[in-house]
């Protein structure tokens, strides 16, 4: 690893500890004390200790040794919820229909369609040709492909335009690093061309033998774009483009329209695109406008021109803009729908005669329907008070209809087919729910408003059994994520129905930090003002307190990622507020890990965190960095979850966590730590397999509300 810090080290062995978990006399369980080595970091004057700086090394045999006690530790502290676990794991896959479908889509000739078949944990790739009624031809199983695997992802498929060949790739890790391989859907043989290090997706020029793709550096950046002919060794690809600003991720894509291929490059604060036409891969990429900081865009196409969704000229809630395509640059666009402050532009699906613009206004997702002729422009309703919608998979322009996806903390999810013309809806698929008790008329959600720290209002979506009442004795737990603009909207879960059926309230807190209320909510939840994301959080716990929706007693939080991020602070911050604490996968580690550009993710999160190499964010993520601020005093009930092939979030920094908090904490809670020893940043693959760690989630905290079956 490259060392960007000063530092002294000086070596305190204290404690190795190798003792089994079970004192055999007083049959106590004994939690896992790590040896600590005094790791000494100075930066910007200031020296802060790192005690367990040693654990950063996956190939360390005592490292390995030190994981597998804590799950040990883990196993045996919660062995008396086994049967539950296996309970809970049981009740949710039985919710789940086994042999289950997606909605078939058409391209090109072909309806495509994923299916599952009852018992198998990975879906089967098919399509038909024409007309679903002809014979299935099966692309990929990828039960078969993950066979030896202990971890197995199948990464995005793309379909030659002669429809003879498929780009495939596989992680077996959960480092989300790809092998990029190809197939021939006519013969079924896997062609000799192998790509290692990729990000998985490969794009197909017009000739059918040209790909482009993305290569990954030593940190897990995707920072270089590749064009590959089949039959060729990959020692000969061509670079075709290098992003250098290693704050930058670049990726490649083909258009809509299928006649551009893209190259994306991009950061927190600013985009770049360059195009080729699809027929002529060997062409240079010519670019549409010049990176600026602060200036964001994206590109679709349509006919002769670019459609623009950007925050050019301070449009913070974003405008759509249209260019020729012979003038791209940004002295050509012009208006076509202008920025408003109260509605944010996240996405738009064009086709010949309409234009749909997805917009978020008071943490609602709208549905704005415009004609091109202007002879209609209104809003698509939808019946409740708070849900979750969002634009599906349109890929023909000449469809005169809109699929989309839509749910409810109450209403299962569903694909439906809206008819432009006569305005009528469709249902494609609803998602079954294979438990005779459900029914989504004995639940009822709500939203409601806290008051943050500074008078802000935020929303909550909260979910219940209509029977479970209220009070201090009431279970209830607060979830939320609040980072990268990512917006969690309520939304259905089937697994869920397992906390909701035995009394628990299940609570959404829209923190700064997401866009639920426009891009400046973003804003305020990030950088310098990254203290609003934890605040507001615990803003929403004491609102649920005060409005004698549950009490301190019976509050729990959980998060992951960033939102366990949210977990360690708010954990330092108000500790008394919650009895328990699940941080999935926490980035808690945040100042040593962002002054180490050796580390995914680092450099293009400059933006979003700060750069604590300038002292004023190295001095104001030091007041926030849980790691940093774990102290003597009692904590909440915690179960932290991770993984050690973990690409986004190092198993190193729950790990350490965990460590700190035990040795400093003053309670007799609990403080838990599982590493999958297999996966990666999202868990166990396979469709029920992760079932078991949610199980395992829950088993957690409805042991501490004593409810076991």
């Amino acid at each position: 690893m490259k060392k960007h810090l000063i530092f002294s080290l000086s070596l305190v062995l204290l404690i190795h500890c190798n003792e089994k978990n079970m004192n055999s006399n007083t049959k106590t369980l004994i939690a896992p004390k790590a040896k600590t080595i005094l790791h000494k970091i100075t930066t910007h004057g200031h020296t802060r200790t790192d005690p367990y700086y040693w654990m950063n090394d996956r190939e360390n045999p005592e490292v390995i040794d030190y994981l597998n006690q804590e799950n040990n530790y883990l196993r045996n502290t919660l062995q008396h919820t086994d049967s539950f676990q296996k309970i809970l794991f049981e009740e949710m896959k039985g919710r789940i229909k086994e042999d289950d479908e997606s909605v078939p889509y058409k391209l090109n000739g072909y309806w495509y369609k994923v299916r599952y078949e009852k018992g198998q944990e990975y879906p089967i790739y098919t399509r038909f040709k024409d007309s679903l009624t002809n014979k299935e031809h099966i692309m990929f199983n990828a039960n078969e492909m993950a066979e030896g695997h202990s971890f197995f992802n199948l990464g995005g498929i793309k379909i030659s335009e002669n429809n003879q060949l498929a780009a495939f790739s596989t992680d077996t890790l959960g480092r989300r690093i790809y092998t990029l391989q190809f197939k021939n859907l006519e013969t079924g043989e896997i062609l000799p061309d192998t790509i290692e290090n990729t990000t998985g997706s490969a794009t197909w020029a017009s000739d059918d033998k040209t790909v482009f793709y993305t290569r990954k550096d030593e940190s897990l950046r995707a920072f270089q774009i590749y064009k590959h002919i089949l039959g060729t060794d990959s020692s000969q690809d061509v670079l075709v483009f290098h992003e250098k600003d290693e704050t930058f991720n670049v990726g490649v894509h083909k258009t809509k329209s299928r006649e551009f291929i893209m190259i994306s490059s991009h950061n927190t604060v600013s985009d770049e695109y360059r195009f080729i036409k699809a027929d002529e891969p060997n062409t240079e990429f010519t670019l549409i406008q010049p990176r600026e900081r602060d200036l964001e865009y994206s590109v679709e196409h349509y006919n002769n021109h670019f459609y623009i969704i950007t925050n050019k000229d301070g449009a913070t809630n974003f405008k759509i803009m249209k260019t020729s395509i012979d003038r791209p640059s940004k002295e050509n666009w012009l208006d076509i729908i202008p920025h408003r402050e109260d509605a944010y532009i996240e996405d738009i699906e064009i086709y010949n005669d309409y234009l749909v613009v997805e917009e978020r206004s008071n943490g609602l997702v709208k549905f704005n329907i415009k004609k091109w002729d202007g002879s209609e422009d209104y809003y698509m309703d939808f019946p409740e008070e708070t849900y979750s919608a969002y634009i599906g998979f349109n890929p023909d322009f000449n469809a005169t209809s809109l699929r989309y996806g839509y749910n409810s903390m109450t209403t299962p999810s569903s694909i439906i087919e809206y008819n432009l013309t006569n305005k009528s809806k469709k249902v494609l698929k609803e998602q079954e729910v294979l438990d005779p008790n459900f029914n989504k008329e004995n639940y009822i959600s709500e939203r409601i408003w806290a008051t943050a720290k500074d008078g802000k209002k935020v929303a909550l979506s909260i979910v219940r059994r209509k029977d479970t009442p209220l009070g201090k004795d009431t279970p209830l737990l607060l979830y939320a994520y609040g980072s990268y603009g990512h917006t969690i909207d309520p939304y259905f879960s089937t697994v869920r129905l397992s906390l909701l059926d035995r009394g628990f309230v299940y609570a959404l807190a829209h923190i700064r930090g997401s866009q639920y209320l426009g891009r400046e909510w973003y804003e305020e939840g990030k950088m310098l003002k990254k203290m609003n994301t934890f605040t507001d959080f615990i803003a929403c716990g004491e609102h649920l307190v005060q409005q004698n929706y549950t009490s301190p007693e019976h509050l729990y939080a959980m998060g992951g990622s960033a939102g366990g991020l949210l977990m360690g602070a708010v954990m330092n911050l108000k500790p008394e507020l919650f009895h328990g604490v699940v941080a999935q996968v926490p980035f808690v580690d945040v100042v040593t890990t962002m002054l180490d550009e050796s580390i995914p993710l680092t450099t293009g999160e400059f933006d979003e965190w700060g750069n604590p190499k300038n002292k004023e964010y190295y001095e104001y993520m030091l007041q926030y960095s849980p790691y940093d601020n774990v102290e003597a005093k009692n904590y909440p009930n915690t179960l932290v979850m991770s993984g050690l092939h973990d690409s986004q979030v190092q198993y190193w920094e729950p790990t350490k966590w965990v460590a700190k908090l035990r040795s400093l904490k003053t309670d007799q809670n609990k403080t838990l730590l599982h590493t999958n020893m297999d996966a990666g940043h999202g868990g166990a693959s396979g469709r029920f397999e992760s079932l078991k760690e949610v199980a395992l989630e829950y088993a957690f905290l409805l042991d501490l509300e004593n409810i076991h079956k």
